[in-house]
C-alpha cells in the first residue's frame, strides 16, 4: 500500500480517528490508568470529562488496592450479567443494587442538602404511580379493615412558617401484609395511595393504616449478594409523601414511625433521624367516628408539618 492511499476503516468503526496523543504501550498497571485518563480528556463535554476521569481513577484504584484476582473479576462480571438479565424489563435489580450499596441515598443527600428547618428528603422508591385517586380532607387512601387505623394530619409551610395553600400531596404505602398495590397481580384500581390538596391554611388530613416493614424481593441476584455479606433485606415501616407547590422545590420524602427494629439498618439507607415520627394512640369512639373510621375505638394519630423550600433556597444550598 502506498503512503498516499487511504485505508478503509474497520467494519462498524464509529468514525473517530486515532488520537494525536503520545500514548506509551500499557506495559505496567500505572500506564494503563494514565493512558485511559489521557483518552478521557478527548471527551467534548466538560462535565463528562470530570465524571469519567474520577470514575476511572476510583475503579482502577479499587482494582489495584484489592489486588483482585482474574477469577474474582470474572465472577463480578457474571454477577452483573445476571443482574442485567434479572432486571428485564424495568431494571429493578439494577436499581436495587444502587439502593442497597447506598448510592441512591448518597445522590439524594448530595442533591438535597439540609436547609434550616425544611423537611428532609427521602427515597422515592419504585412504587409511585400517576393514577392515585383525588381525595377530599379526611378521606381514606386505604381499603378499610386491612391494617391498623391511622389518621395523618398537619400543615404544609414555608421555612418562615407561613401556610402554603393548594399544595398537592401524593401519598402511598403498603397494605397490612407489606405489599404495595402494584405487587398484587389482581390489581384493578389504585389502593393505599391518594392525592389531596392543602386548604387555605395549609392544612391536610387523611385516613390510612399504620405502615409495616417489608422485605425487598428476595429471589434475585441482589438479595443473594446481601446474604453473602451477612446483611438483611428489610425496609422499616414508612409512609411515602411527595409535595408540589408553585415556586417551591418538589419534596420527595417519607415518614418513619419510631420503634421499628430496622430503622437504623434500612436496607436501602433511606431513613433520616428527622423523619422518624411518633404515633399517638387514641382510644375514643367519638373521636374515631369524627375522623371517619367506621369501626372500633382505637386509631393511631400521625401529626406532622411539612416545610418546603423555595426553588431559590434550594438552588442556593445546592451551590454551597
Amino acid at each position: 500500500m502506498s503512503t498516499t492511499e487511504v485505508r478503509d476503516e474497520p467494519s462498524h468503526a464509529n468514525g473517530i480517528l486515532p488520537p494525536n496523543l503520545d500514548l506509551p504501550y500499557p506495559d505496567s498497571p500505572s500506564e494503563i490508568t494514565a493512558n485511559l485518563l489521557k483518552l478521557t480528556e478527548l471527551a467534548p463535554n466538560p462535565r463528562a470529562r470530570i465524571v469519567f476521569k474520577s470514575l476511572i481513577s476510583k475503579l482502577h484504584e479499587f482494582i489495584s488496592q484489592t489486588n483482585i484476582t482474574t477469577e474474582e473479576w470474572r465472577s463480578g462480571i457474571e454477577f452483573l450479567v445476571g443482574l442485567n438479565e434479572a432486571s428485564a424489563p424495568r431494571g429493578r435489580q439494577l436499581n436495587l443494587l444502587s439502593d442497597v450499596f447506598g448510592m441512591t441515598a448518597l445522590v439524594d443527600r448530595l442533591n438535597n442538602p439540609r436547609i434550616g428547618n425544611a423537611t428532609e428528603s427521602s427515597l422515592l422508591g419504585p412504587f409511585f404511580t400517576e393514577d392515585a385517586p383525588d381525595l377530599l380532607f379526611g378521606e381514606s387512601i386505604a381499603s378499610e379493615g386491612i391494617g391498623e387505623n391511622m389518621f395523618v394530619e398537619g400543615r404544609v409551610l414555608t421555612t418562615g412558617g407561613e401556610p402554603i395553600p393548594g399544595a398537592v400531596i401524593d401519598t402511598w404505602e403498603t397494605d397490612g401484609t407489606g405489599l404495595y398495590d402494584m405487587q398484587h397481580a389482581e390489581r384493578t384500581v389504585p389502593d393505599y395511595r391518594g392525592r389531596l390538596r392543602t386548604d387555605g391554611e395549609g392544612k391536610y388530613g387523611y385516613r390510612a393504616i399504620v405502615p409495616v416493614s417489608y422485605a425487598i424481593p428476595g429471589d434475585g441476584p441482589v438479595c443473594r449478594l446481601l446474604q453473602s455479606l451477612g446483611r438483611h433485606n428489610v425496609r422499616p415501616n414508612h409512609l411515602h409523601v411527595v409535595i408540589h407547590a408553585p415556586g417551591f422545590h418538589k419534596l420527595v420524602t417519607a415518614l418513619y414511625p419510631d420503634g421499628d427494629p430496622y430503622l437504623s439498618s434500612d436496607v436501602v439507607h433511606g431513613v433520616k433521624k428527622s423523619l422518624v415520627v411518633k404515633l399517638t394512640e387514641i382510644d375514643d369512639e367519638a373521636e374515631a367516628r369524627k375522623r371517619g373510621f367506621q369501626k372500633g375505638t382505637k386509631f393511631k394519630l400521625l401529626n406532622y408539618d411539612f416545610v418546603l423550600v423555595t426553588e431559590d433556597e434550594w438552588a442556593g444550598a445546592r451551590r454551597t
